[in-house]
């Protein structure tokens, strides 16, 4: 018999109220976020799959499904509610499960995340990272909150749910010696497109 995981503090968080809040409050239309995406998909070529980790209502891969609407995609989402939203786009295979829960059979080419390792357990992202590379045929992209060292900020009041970190170096570093090639990284400036929200984007790929 398997053990059940115990649900961390984060995730009993963004299952309840406040998760629901900012789902409500983040109604993105997909449009605002191609332009990004259409960068990535010029530099990560030979995608035909995606998965995205944590994908609130859908809207980055509604995003990636307009620039290529061949693209197959599968959301990971932890609340109710999202995922109720996410799931009624019929282009896109929901999933209800916690990242740290998800197991998939086949890989994809490209495994993403934005602005959702930011609000897990800091315990938790060595696991994570590697899941992501297990998960991933060719690409992962990270798109986080940056910051040289690990740190803790309040997030609208709260604390324990929002942490800055260097997560692209992380990942590079959690993996063996060039297992991974960094393509390109950059930085998305809120000044410039409101729709984002001061951001570092690292992709990678595999060297296999």
């Amino acid at each position: 018999m398997t053990e059940h995981r115990p649900s961390t503090p984060q995730e009993k968080f963004w299952q309840g109220e406040f998760g629901n809040a900012y789902t409500e409050r983040n109604a993105i239309a997909p449009q605002q976020r191609t332009a990004f995406f259409d960068q990535i998909l010029h530099r990560a070529h030979g995608i035909h799959s995606v998965c995205e980790l944590g994908a609130n209502r859908g809207h980055n891969l509604q995003a990636l499904r307009e620039l290529n609407p061949t693209l197959d995609v599968t959301g990971v989402e932890l609340n109710d509610l999202a995922y109720v939203q996410l799931s009624a786009q019929p282009e896109i295979k929901a999933i209800r499960s916690a990242i740290q829960d998800f197991t998939s059979k086949i890989a994809y080419d490209l495994v993403f995340t934005c602005g959702v390792l930011i609000h897990l357990n800091p315990n938790d992202l060595p696991a994570v990272y590697d899941k992501m590379v297990r998960l991933s045929h060719r690409y992962i992209l990270i798109n986080e909150y940056f910051n040289p060292t690990p740190v803790e900020i309040p997030y609208r009041g709260h604390g324990d749910t929002l942490f800055k970190r260097d997560f692209g170096g992380e990942l590079l570093d959690s993996q063996p010696k060039n297992a991974l090639r960094l393509v390109d990284y950059g930085f998305l400036w809120q000044r410039d497109n409101p729709v984002w929200d001061n951001t570092t984007w690292w992709l990678f790929e595999k060297n296999e």
